[in-house]
Formats: structure tokens, sequence, C-alpha cells
């Protein structure tokens, strides 16, 4: 895949929207304190007729023609610190400086995307969708799907209910057009900031339980209590906003190209860096196969050749990752919706269509 730069111009517009603020939300400007006031009203004109809707919590997405679900979370619009202060345990130094940092309100996956929802993301599954809307059906259609892995990419620890691992951050993404396309609202990756933000739920400490490591057995999947192999999503405690495994079970992808200095060079409103090469990007929390230190909710870590090295496939797959079977990832989708032709630019950018 050869990605492209953007003109700055197209991405402040894009961005502006894609992850501007609900104006009919009230919030105070501190992630701690944030409190959102959304009338049921509000929350369903956004939400379509396939989801449930849970005022000021989230809502429940039911594949179409399908019997598989997820629910989102709402994380509110607000401020707070990214990166880790010097004084952390274990900090590296692309975690900082730490900055000041302001977000829009979106909704996050609850739970990391568990293979049964991954896999109908296949060629052999697509006529599960023949039966939606013409127009819908042919935009699912000409969207290219991976084919079967070269080796099992569960690696055998299971996929009922498991989160589902191995692809690259394009798979990532390309899954998110399709799921975009079925749907008919519009899903993601999270930005660096975003899952961060997340993962922290208004707390300051290393990890969003505190800076005790002694209570990471109750709220994560990693090295030292994982038997080698991830565990099925939502096994452990959520974090204060309710999502589970942002610390351990799979690392997540983000949207971001991974960049030491990042934090010294992005805005401070909804920052993202584009992605303009494949390696290295960023992705997030830890997984089953790290140790304590890389579950911290500041802690980075950049993606390269590396987790390809035995892809049997020359040139290398743009879909799998056969050595990143402890990467997986988490859907986003912005409170306020883009338009079509908003989202049109966005995948355009970020699957350099």
């Amino acid at each position: 895949m050869k990605i492209q730069l953007t003109k700055v111009t197209l991405l402040v517009c894009l961005f502006g929207t894609i992850f501007q603020s609900c104006k009919s939300s009230k919030t105070v400007t501190t992630a701690k304190e944030t409190v959102v006031e959304t009338t049921e009203e509000t929350v369903a004109e956004k939400i379509p007729a396939e989801a449930s809707v849970e005022p000021s919590n989230g809502y429940t997405e039911t594949v179409p023609e399908t019997d598989n679900s997820f629910d989102m979370v709402l994380v509110p619009e607000g401020t707070f610190k990214m990166g880790s202060p010097e004084s952390e345990a274990n900090r590296k130094a692309d975690e900082g400086p730490q900055k000041e940092v302001e977000l829009d309100a979106f909704y996050m996956a609850k739970h990391e995307l568990t293979w049964d929802l991954f896999e109908l993301f296949f060629k052999q599954n697509k006529e599960l969708f023949v039966k939606l809307d013409d127009d819908r059906v042919i935009k699912i259609d000409a969207i290219t799907r991976p084919s079967p892995p070269y080796e099992d990419p569960s690696y055998g620890m299971g996929k009922d209910g498991f989160p589902a691992v191995s692809m690259s951050a394009y798979s990532a993404l390309v899954y998110c057009k399709w799921l975009s396309t079925v749907t008919g609202k519009f899903y993601r990756l999270p930005t660096e900031a975003e899952w961060e933000y997340a993962a922290k739920a208004g707390t300051e400490s290393a990890y969003s339980f505190g800076d005790d490591v002694a209570q990471i057995d109750e709220y994560a999947v990693y090295y030292k209590n994982s038997d080698s192999k991830y565990a099925k999503v939502g096994s452990k405690k959520p974090n204060p906003w309710g999502l589970y495994d942002m610390h351990g079970n799979a690392a997540e992808w983000t949207l971001d190209e991974y960049k030491e200095d990042a934090y010294a060079t992005t805005e401070k409103k909804n920052p993202w860096v584009t992605p303009a090469v494949i390696h290295p990007r960023s992705y997030r929390g830890g997984s089953w196969d790290d140790d304590a230190d890389k579950l911290r909710s500041s802690a980075r870590t950049a993606s390269s050749l590396k987790q390809q090295k035995r892809d049997p496939q020359i040139p290398k797959s743009f879909w799998w990752f056969t050595d990143s079977n402890y990467v997986g990832f988490r859907l986003v989708s912005p409170k306020v919706q883009p338009s079509e032709e908003e989202q049109k630019k966005f995948w355009q950018t970020v699957l350099d269509e």
C-alpha cells in the first residue's frame, strides 16, 4: 500500500468536522468533573434504527442481518493531561512532554473487538448481507476483504468471545470502513489521544485503578497471570468509565502514526498524527504477553516490520501480522457523525484510496 501525504488544509477542515463536539451537550472542562446533559431525543437522532439507545450511557449496535452485537459507551467531551509526569515509575521519554488536550465526545466500544464480529468481514460471509438495500450491498461488495490467513491468527487461544488479533492497522481500518457501510454509522479506530483519555477515565495515576501495581490482577490480563494466552473480553474489572481490558489482554491499534516527539508538535484540540507510512503505527494498552509497566495508561508502543517476520507472503501482507497475536483493536464512533463526503475524505486519507 502506498501512503501519500495529505495537504494540511484538507486535514484541518476534515478533522474539525469528524472530531467536532456536540453543541447540544453541556460540560465542564476537566475530565474528572465532566458532566454531560443529553436528552433521549438528541441522542436518538444521532443513532440509526438498528441501535438501541441508553441516553448518557451509550448504545448497543446489532450488525444487520446477524445476531451479532456490541456495546458502545459514551465518553464525554473534556480536557485531560496526555502523557505521564516525569515522576511516574517506568516512564519513557515518548510519554512527554505532558500536555493538556481537549477532546470532543465520542462513543467507544465497551470491549475489544471479538472474533465473531471480525470474521463477518471475510469474503465467505458476505452472502449474509444480500438482503440489505441494493446501494449498501454494492458498497459492501466493493470493499476488498482479506483472504484466510496462512496460519490460524488466534494461535489456538480461542475465538468464541475472545479478542480478534494478528491483523494489521490497515486491516483494522478496512474493517471499520466495512462496518460503517453495513450499519450506516461511522466507525473508526481511536486516536492516541482518545484512547488515552478513555483509558485514564478521569484519573491521573499510572493505571486507571491507581498507582499500586499490586491491584493489577483485578483489572488486567498480562504476562504474570495470562498463562501465555489472551482471555475472553470483559473477564476483569472495568475502568471508572465502564470500559473493559483497557489495560492488557490485547493491545489496541490507534489511528496515529507513531512519532516519539508527537506531544511536542500536535495540536491541543483533538490531536492526531495522520499516518503517512505503514510503520511505525501506535498501539496502546499492553497485552497478555507484556509486563505490567507496558499496561500503564500513558505507555506507547510502535509497530514494526518485526511483527511480520514470519509472514510467508512476498510482499508482506497488508492484512495479517503473523507475529502480532497480541494486538487487536477497539471501535470508536464520534458522537456527532460526519457527513458522507467527510467520511469519504477520511477513508481516502487513512487508506490512500
